[in-house]
């Protein structure tokens, strides 16, 4: 059984979890408020992240920032994320193809990641933002990940995930959820319409790796309005093939058996 995690450390990664795009400079009374935590306590853990370098404070608002630590992480985290290295190429391909916004995600935990994105060159269209996380019973990306992961490993998952809805189209019964991913499974691409954004539409194939698991996920994601049927039969095509091409360049031999259920 692993250890719990230290209270000091919990308080600090809480702090950190604070910094997002939209909020990237804060100052103490804002990360108490985000943390319950005291002004005084929150006052005195972000001075030391600054002192080691994972904060920036500016000198003139006092407000703190993400410091260089974190990029220094950010850029081993993402030598080592093959799969991105590999996928941008094939994901410029697809993006001149569909002028749709085209993401990439792995699965950390039972999340994915969006660790890849091109931008839709429409004037309308969907932001996949880069780090954002996402619940994986939501959207065709996260639904290709349940699809293909080892049966015991996808019940483990469901078994501890709440099926919230995130609108008035997100799965919430575990069994249509099932009949959804065996569906999947077969057709071998997921479709999402309004799932976790209600405007909203996705197409997501899965990408393996050399052992024959689904290590990532792709998607093309805009506007519902511009997602028909023809489209999506259209994508679902354009996509199977990008990833069957990043699969085989990731080690992922198509005759060999993957290890579904």
């Amino acid at each position: 059984m692993s250890a719990e995690p230290s209270p000091i450390l919990q308080r600090a990664f809480a702090i950190l979890d604070c910094f997002t795009q939209d909020a990237p400079e804060l100052g103490v009374r804002e990360v108490a408020r985000l943390t319950g935590l005291s002004s005084s306590a929150a006052g005195r853990i972000l001075a030391s992240l600054k002192d080691l370098g994972v904060l920036h404070q500016n000198p003139d608002t006092r407000t703190y920032a993400l410091g260089s630590r974190v990029l220094t992480w950010a850029g081993i985290y993402s030598a080592v994320l093959d799969v991105r290295s590999v996928a941008i190429g094939p994901m410029q391909e697809l993006q001149r193809r569909t002028r749709e916004t085209i993401s990439l995600y792995i699965m950390e935990g039972g999340e994915r990641v969006c660790v890849e994105r091109l931008e839709s060159t429409e004037n309308v269209r969907i932001v996949a933002r880069i780090g954002r996380r996402l619940p994986l019973y939501a959207g065709s990306a996260g639904k290709v990940f349940l699809a293909f992961l080892p049966a015991a490993r996808r019940d483990e998952i469901l078994d501890r995930t709440e099926l919230r809805p995130l609108t008035e189209r997100t799965f919430i019964n575990r069994d249509a959820l099932l009949a959804e991913l065996q569906k999947i499974r077969q057709q071998g691409y997921a479709v999402s319409c309004g799932e976790w954004i209600l405007e909203a539409s996705g197409v997501a194939a899965p990408i393996f790796d050399s052992a024959g698991q689904v290590c990532a996920a792709l998607t093309i994601s805009g506007p519902t309005q511009r997602f028909t049927l023809d489209t999506i039969t259209r994508y679902a095509n354009e996509i199977q093939n990008i990833a069957a091409d990043i699969s085989q360049q990731m080690g992922y031999n198509p005759r060999s058996k993957r290890n579904l259920p």
